[in-house]
């Protein structure tokens, strides 16, 4: 296993920002583009889930999205492509 280097590990959160600001100022000019990033990013977390019995639910697993660092970002990016469709291609 490869270990990482004290100069490595400090160029992640550096390259989590840029891609979280490359995803906040993605503009979305083409209704083709935005139906894809519709399609591709979900409306609610896929991972929470009720687990029931008899009838009854005896397990909730929380919804794991908003621990994702990105999140936000790809939050607002499915409600822009949502809102250009709306405006431009009623």
């Amino acid at each position: 296993m490869t270990t990482l280097t004290q100069n490595q590990s400090r160029q992640y959160p550096h390259l989590l920002r840029l891609v979280q600001q490359w995803l906040d100022n993605l503009e979305i000019q083409e209704e083709r583009a935005a139906r894809l990033i519709v399609k591709l990013i979900p409306a609610q977390c896929p991972f929470a889930r009720e687990i029931c019995l008899f009838g009854r639910v005896i397990l909730r697993i929380p919804a794991l999205c908003k621990i994702n660092p990105l999140y936000e970002q790809l939050m607002a990016l499915r409600f822009r492509a949502l809102c250009f469709l709306v405006e431009q291609c009623e």
